[in-house]
């Protein structure tokens, strides 16, 4: 019932940012390619790159395996679909976030496996080899193909896109809060527990969730709106390929999944500050100069 609904709200979602997708977003591309690369760059491989480091200074604490192995899987996986649905709420830039979303989740057909090999090394981890198949098969089918879908019903049919557009807008940020209530009500009290039997897994997804949205944040320009856009895009990771990954490869830990939903949990909790700080910058008037 869950996974079915994750699935059907991750398809209505891509499809109506597919049919909503303005050429703003290629021509902030054409205009400033360093900072996409910048931030693809960030979210792809810094971000990644960090949770190795801390878990690897932070062997001396007595932290659960299955934490450890949810921190790394959702560090490997960038280009959360949420993002989106976030980004326009806390007055991001909703096409800059849709761009580097798709862009992500192409890039991350070559850099997922090759990090989870380096991961596999550093910690002499066996059995856990992300192929680039699986991989590409879950980003094509969950979020390039809805996706292309609506590019190409704006294109060929304008006048049908236009009055569906907003009909499925307002259906995908229905199906978003059903399914956060739905989510939250099947594993809250599970992830409640967990956290409370792994309290030092707090201090160590805060850190990864801070540092992430540092990356983020320091990538972008002076604009409030692009340094909320870019520090969401780096700190927001992809739940639905973590989970697959931990379903294929560890079906015999199921706090693994716990760690991953309470990661979740946590940057959520942890971004509110973030956002509501970037918010106050936003609405601050622009300063006087002197003449």
């Amino acid at each position: 019932m869950v996974q079915l609904l994750i699935k059907i709200s991750l398809f209505v979602l891509m499809l109506t940012l597919g049919l909503g997708l303005q050429g703003t977003a290629l021509q902030q591309w054409r205009q400033r390619p360093a900072l996409f690369a910048r931030v693809l760059i960030g979210s792809c491989l810094l971000v990644p790159l960090l949770a190795l480091v801390l878990l690897k200074f932070s062997l001396a604490l007595p932290v659960a395996p299955p934490v450890r192995y949810g921190i790394a899987l959702l560090a490997l996986s960038p280009s959360a679909p949420l993002t989106l649905h976030k980004t326009g709420r806390q007055g991001g830039n909703r096409e800059m976030a849709a761009l580097l979303q798709v862009l992500a989740a192409i890039a991350a057909i070559v850099t997922i496996p090759l990090l989870a090999t380096l991961f596999r090394g550093v910690f002499s981890l066996k059995g856990w080899d992300l192929a680039h198949a699986d991989v590409a098969l879950q980003v094509l089918t969950a979020q390039v193909l809805p996706l292309l879908l609506g590019l190409g019903l704006r294109r060929w049919f304008p006048a049908v896109t236009a009055k569906l557009l907003r009909p499925l807008e307002q259906l995908a940020n229905g199906l978003v809060l059903v399914l956060l209530v739905v989510i939250l009500g099947f594993t809250l009290p599970a992830v409640g527990s967990f956290l409370v039997s792994n309290l030092l897994a707090l201090p160590l997804m805060a850190a990864m969730v801070l540092l992430s949205l540092a990356i983020g944040w320091l990538l972008a320009g002076p604009d409030p709106a692009e340094s909320t856009t870019t520090a969401l895009v780096t700190s927001m990771r992809n739940p639905g390929l973590a989970l697959l990954f931990a379903s294929s490869h560890a079906p015999g830990i199921p706090a693994v999944k716990l760690a991953i939903l309470s990661y979740v949990l946590i940057t959520a909790l942890v971004s509110i500050p973030f956002l509501l700080a970037q918010k106050r910058r936003h609405l601050q008037p622009p300063q006087a100069t002197e003449p």
